[in-house]
Order: C-alpha cells, then structure tokens, then sequence
C-alpha cells in the first residue's frame, strides 16, 4: 500500500473511531477501523529506550548457537542482526514519549496514598463473578505474564514509605515498598525518564515452563527422547533444594499454575513423542528444541485465538484476533491453500515477514501496566468431583499457595482440579473487586506486601502516565470529570473524595476499572488501544512467528501440531475423562459442563 494510502487509512480510521467508536460499527467498519488504529499506533506509540547509554555490555546472551534454528534460553539470536535484543538485561521499551515518563518527584508520587486505594477503593466487599469465563482464564493469564514480564528482584535500599491513615491496622507504619530494581546501564537521576530492564527474555518463547538458565533446563530435562521429567504420579518433579514445584516460575505460584504448568509439560512430551516416531533418528537435543518450539507457538496461539477472544468477547475483536494469527480468509482457507503473499491482513502473522516498524523489539512498560488484572483471581475454592460434582474440598487462596499446592493436587487429583477451574468463574476486573488475600499477601519467603498497593506504587514509579495523559497519547479524549468517567454517581463521588476532585491525578489502573467496556468485554476500552498494538508486535517482531514459522525449521509435524490443537485438544489429551464436562465446549477459557450424578 502507498504512502498516501496508508495515511488515508490511518487518519481515516482515527476519525471514525473518535466520531462513532470502532465497537459500534458494522463489523467490517469495526475490522477496518481496528487495522487503521493498528497503523497509527505503529506510527506514534513505539519508542526506543536505548537512546540514552548502550546496553549491550550489560545484556547476558549466549554464545551464537550452532543451530540458528532453535530458540535460546535467553532470547538472545532472535533477530540474527541484533543478537541482544529481547533477550534478558535488555531494556523494557515504551508506548508514550520519553519526555512523558518522568518519575513524579516526591510527596506527588505517593499521592493519593497508593495504601488508602487499595482499601477505599480496591478491596472486596463482595465477589462480583465475570460468568463468561471460568477460573483457568484467571490462572492462564498469570501463568502467560510469568513467560513475558520480570524486572528482576527489587531494591531494599530505600523503599518507598506510604504513611498509613487513620484505622489502618497495617503491621508497619509507613507501610514500605521496595523500589524496582534499576537499570544498571542507566545513569538514572531525577532529569532523566527511568528505564529497566528485564529478567526474562521478551519473547514469547515458553520461559516459564523452560527457564532461563542452562543450569535450570537441565535439572528439568529427563535427557532422554527430549522429553521434560514427569514424576510417577503424573506430576511435575520437587526441587529438592527449595521442597516446591520444579518451574521457570516458582515465584508467586498456587495451584492454578500448577495445573497449567504441569499440563503443557505433558503437552511438551507429547509433542516429543510425535517428533521420535516421525524423525527416530534424532538425538535428545534435537528432539528437545522442536518440541519447545512447538509448544511456545502453540501457546502463543491459544492466547491469541482463544483466550484474548474469550476475555473480549466483542463480535469485532474474536475476527480480529483470529485475523492476527490465520488472516481475514480465515483459518479453513489458511489451512487448504496456505498463504496469499505476504499480507498479515489477508493471511495472519505467522508465517508473514519479520517487523519492527522501526523500533527494535521490547515489550513496553505500558503493556507491564495494562496487564494489572488481579481482580480475575478468586478468594475462595471449591474443588468439585468430576463423578458427580460433589464437593470435595472447600479452600481459601492461602490453603492452595506455593507450599500447598503439590498437597492439594495430590489430594484432589488433577482432573478433578481441573474440572473444578472449569465450571467456575473468576473475578471481573472492576472497582471494589481486588482478593482480599493479595492485601495480605504472603510470599514463601515471609515477606507480606499488600499487592493492591504495590500495583499503583509500580505504575507510578515506571514513569507511566495517569489514566487522562495515558489517554491523551494514545489519542483518545481525556475524561473532563470523574461524572464523565463513569455514570454511576455513587462511584464518581467515591473517587473524586479520594483524588480531591482532579481528575488529572487519577491512577491508570483506577481508571481502566472504572471506566464502561465495550459490549462482551473483560477489561478496559483504554487497555485494548495497548493490546492493539503490541499484542500484534510480539508476533511480528519474533522470526519464529514469522520468516522462520515453517516446516523447515518446525517440520510439518510440528506446523500441524500448533494450526490443529485447541485448549480443548490440550485438556482431552491428558485428561480424557474430562470429555463430559468439555462436551460441547468450544472455548476452554468458558464456562465448562457441569457433571451429574
């Protein structure tokens, strides 16, 4: 397409999206608004933070690869041009511009006190279900986020310190937060926009089931057929050291991840077992690296093409994500004749040209931000019979957390823990709706944070605008008043005593709570115009999504293995008695079948 051309599109695009709103159109004016925006987004919000000292020196990465062909465990050699970028120690990118993302300087940043947010207007009252999708929705997002963000361990040195109010029964007064970990290449000051860097690689490449580290692959790996350890009763092998669950994620886990984890680990064996029959003369190694690659792909797919549509269940955004992945002529055609061209619009991402429209591949502080969507998880369990949905156990968050969870599934099974994710719901991410026990969050270590808190406290110290400015460069029109952002009066009032009536101050992720959604969505209107943008990027930017998403580097096996597999699929084939409850299903993130008696 002409310059001109595209301009049109774009401009186009953004007129009709701020007259009439994409959701409200037909739905081919919604998909040619959503790709408009996509341009302009690609034009005006990817910025580079490698502008202000290089970081190569800092960034680990591995020694070239002998086989180009396979991921490596840092990400490094992604792009063959540009070995470090993406890969671990390089820099979080930005969706605004770097004179925007300013830290506030004290008291600012710490007002409203993040502490009284969380308790005003975060805490739940009482559990308001989103009842269009079930509870592994919740856990899947968690364990997607454990693959893609990390900055590392944080600084004690300094922490922020938030005064408590009045009746506040918090342990510490001032309540202390550690300081994100800066960036070592960076000589940060107060004149200078923060910048960090990450812990994992950004790419999309499986880290949390794989890890990061030769020395943890190893541990992991049986060393035999390619395949991952398993232990005997079906479930993922003790870290000796550490008495938990041996995962690239051991931060932060409960039992929905360790049914995830423990279900793509199956996935990875079997990948491996289909490879060995196909190809028996191939070594452990060989074996290993397809199987990962294989399954990284089609994990990416099922967030793409189910998750996300679940989550936005607009009739625009579902064809749009399944455009993302198989094209506007859809996944038959795809699958029938292939590719026409090189057009992501005609025929997906995968498979089509390597992009970074300019700016080197990262994901974005904002993206981190947008992400913050605890409100999913639930306080309470009940973990169900897949016999006869008798209830097997009831439990809190705190009874099912990273020292429990290996006890939990031995004594409710796996299926049936599964089974119990799948009929119910998760929390809708809204005001008045954070779990209680992330308040009072206790890591493994001893450490207790009230993570409603820390969110804002993040958002905040990452330089990422509040809610009307992060608006305003993702041109979109601010709210002129807390009456303008939400229409419910009792919650305009609520919010305005607690910013002193300046909308301006309002917190980005208090916004993207309070605000209507679109028909059918989950989250935030705001936080979508973010996915529109780099829920693509991260497919464009990876060669393993793009030039090298062929036969020739994932065999036929594997390119079949990743277009004919669901959710579903993925449940069914370890767990075949889960077929009455899947029975029907077309999205596992759905609501599942109850059983009877």
């Amino acid at each position: 397409m002409s310059g001109f051309l595209a301009r049109m599109w774009t401009s186009s695009a953004n007129a009709l999206d701020n007259r009439f709103h994409w959701d409200r159109m037909p739905r081919p004016l919604g998909i040619f608004t959503l790709a408009g925006l996509r341009n302009l987004y690609r034009e005006k919000n990817l910025y580079d933070t490698n502008t202000t000292s290089p970081t190569e020196e800092a960034v680990r990465k591995e020694e070239a690869p002998a086989n180009t062909n396979t991921r490596t465990l840092d990400g490094s050699y992604n792009d063959l041009n540009d070995p470090a970028m993406g890969s671990i120690g390089s820099r979080f990118g930005r969706n605004v511009p770097l004179e925007a993302t300013h830290q506030e300087k004290e008291p600012d940043i710490l007002e409203p006190s993040p502490r009284l947010i969380s308790r005003r207007l975060l805490t739940r009252d009482e559990f308001i279900a989103a009842t269009t999708l079930n509870v592994l929705a919740g856990a899947w997002l968690q364990f997607e986020v454990h693959d893609w963000f990390s900055h590392g361990k944080n600084e004690p040195e300094k922490p922020w310190k938030i005064e408590l109010d009045e009746g506040d029964d918090w342990a510490q007064d001032p309540m202390e937060i550690q300081r994100t970990r800066q960036d070592p290449t960076s000589d940060f000051d107060e004149a200078t926009p923060p910048t960090y860097v990450t812990d994992d690689s950004h790419w999309w490449d499986g880290s949390q089931i794989y890890g990061n580290t030769r020395e943890f692959a190893d541990k992991l790996r049986a060393h035999e057929d390619g395949r991952i350890r398993i232990d005997s009763s079906g479930l993922l092998p003790k870290d000796l050291e550490e008495g938990l669950d041996l995962t690239g994620a051991q931060g932060n886990f409960w039992i929905g991840l360790g049914l995830l984890h423990t279900l793509f680990s199956l996935e990875h064996n079997a990948i491996c077992e289909r490879l060995r029959d196909a190809y028996p003369t191939w070594s452990d190694q060989k074996l290993y690296d397809h199987a990962r690659l294989i399954n990284a792909a089609l994990m990416a797919k099922i967030h793409t093409v189910e998750w996300t549509p679940g989550i936005i269940a607009h009739p625009t955004t579902k064809l749009a994500m399944n455009a993302n992945w198989w094209g506007l002529m859809g996944e038959r055609f795809r699958k029938r004749f292939g590719r026409v061209g090189s057009s992501e619009i005609l025929s997906g991402i995968p498979g089509a040209p390597t992009k970074h429209f300019g700016v080197p591949y990262s994901l974005t502080e904002e993206f981190v931000a947008v992400y913050r969507m605890h409100p999913l998880l639930p306080d309470d369990f009940t973990f169900r019979s897949l016999e006869n949905d008798g209830v097997l156990q009831e439990r809190t968050f705190r009874e099912v957390g990273a020292l429990e969870t290996r006890t939990r599934i031995e004594e409710i099974g796996m299926a049936n823990a599964l089974y119990s994710f799948g009929v119910a719901h998760p929390g809708a991410i809204t005001l008045h709706n954070y779990p209680r026990f992330l308040q009072t969050f206790e890591r493994p270590d001893g450490t207790k944070m009230d993570l409603a808190a820390v969110d804002i406290m993040r958002t905040r110290e990452r330089g990422v605008p509040r809610y009307n400015e992060f608006r305003r460069l993702w041109h979109l029109k601010p709210a002129e008043s807390f009456e303008d952002l939400t229409q419910d009066a009792a919650r305009a009032e609520e919010l305005s005593s607690i910013y002193g009536g300046d909308i301006e101050k309002l917190d980005l992720m208090i916004g993207l709570y309070a605000e209507p959604l679109p028909k059918g969505f989950g989250f935030s209107d705001t936080a979508f115009r973010v996915f529109i943008l780099m829920a693509s990027r991260r497919l464009n930017s990876d060669r393993f999504f793009t030039i090298d998403y062929r036969p020739e580097v994932y065999t036929q096996e594997g390119i079949d293995w990743v277009s004919n597999t669901t959710m579903v699929d993925v449940l069914l084939r370890h767990y075949p008695q889960l077929a009455p409850a899947l029975s029907g299903v077309e999205n596992g993130f759905g609501p599942w079948k109850r059983v009877r008696p």
